[in-house]
């Protein structure tokens, strides 16, 4: 791999080097590197691009990477990955999608992450998304993930757009049995004429499940933003849906928070606020020495961490 792309693995899945337990990297449309472990098995699928990856039951403490990387204009691609995780597990998963476009062609990633995760195990998943690259072409990425959580199963999604992506569709579905937890934090910010529209829906199926899902964005210059998140609650379950934005120049940004009980024993919440930065905490940064531009930055850092 070059300088550029080692960087991009870096951003997006804080890769330095090779790291440890099990990764896949893929670069450019083909497998970059790969490495297996005992309990976490990788293969490629052979109907369509993508992988299989498997986790035994029992597996904890384990960590695996699975970072794409596009630094070729005008690649395009669609990628089919599958997460089986068996019963009792811990594990955290580093995904994560980082662009380098220097060219005039459109560079884009679809990707379709499908998790089954197994009774009473837990997963943390962090997916990264970057764009950079002084060409006039596109820097495109459209994620689905779909999650299937079984009977006490628990999952965290950490998902965060840092920067450069000019059009993003986000999709994630979800379903839940008895016991299950889902919980996502999605981080966005979009500026100059990007787009990004997130789209959630998590069906509470299970007895005593719950979801918690937040969304923090900025939105600067021209860009545009759309929220929208779907909560049923079809049993005795618990949900809350969360969309702070913060909005700058002559962006937009609509937000849609949706809630439906089709359960007398469903408990669901939603909230949403959109705003600019309060004129007091620029003057409050300005006094500490800071620039106007100094003192926004420094509000958007915080509100995105």
């Amino acid at each position: 791999m070059n300088n550029t792309e080692r960087e991009l693995l870096k951003i997006i899945a804080d890769m330095d080097g090779t790291p440890d337990g099990a990764y896949n990297i893929r670069a450019n449309g083909g497998l970059a590197d790969r490495k297996v472990t005992p309990n976490i098995d990788i293969k490629s699928k052979t109907d369509v691009q993508g992988i299989e990856i498997t986790v035994k039951s029992g597996t904890v403490g384990e960590t695996m990477h699975i970072p794409v990387i596009i630094s070729e204009s005008g690649h395009s691609e669609t990628v089919y990955n599958d997460f089986i995780v068996g019963d009792n597990c811990d594990v955290v998963i580093m995904a994560g999608c980082g662009i380098h476009n220097c060219g005039d062609g459109e560079a884009r990633h679809d990707g379709v992450h499908s998790f089954f995760i197994g009774k009473n195990s837990k997963v943390k998943y962090i997916e990264r998304h970057y764009g950079e690259g002084d060409g006039k072409g596109g820097k495109v990425m459209n994620p689905t993930t779909v999650v299937h959580l079984a009977d006490g199963a628990y999952m965290e999604m950490e998902t965060t757009q840092i920067k450069g992506i000019d059009s993003t569709n986000r999709i994630t579905n979800a379903t839940l049995a008895d016991d299950a937890t889902l919980i996502i934090r999605e981080k966005l910010m979009t500026h100059g004429e990007q787009i990004a529209t997130t789209d959630f829906t998590v069906d509470l199926n299970g007895v005593n499940s719950s979801t918690n899902v937040v969304s923090r964005s900025v939105a600067k210059d021209n860009s545009r933003q759309e929220f929208k998140s779907r909560i049923n609650g079809n049993n005795l379950c618990s949900g809350h849906t969360e969309c702070d934005a913060i909005i700058m120049d002559n962006a937009k940004v609509l937000a849609i928070p949706e809630i439906t009980a089709n359960h007398i024993d469903a408990s669901l919440i939603h909230e949403a606020a959109i705003g600019k930065i309060a004129g007091e905490q620029l003057i409050k940064l300005m006094t500490l020495g800071l620039t106007e531009a100094e003192a926004e930055e420094e509000i958007v850092n915080g509100f995105l961490k």
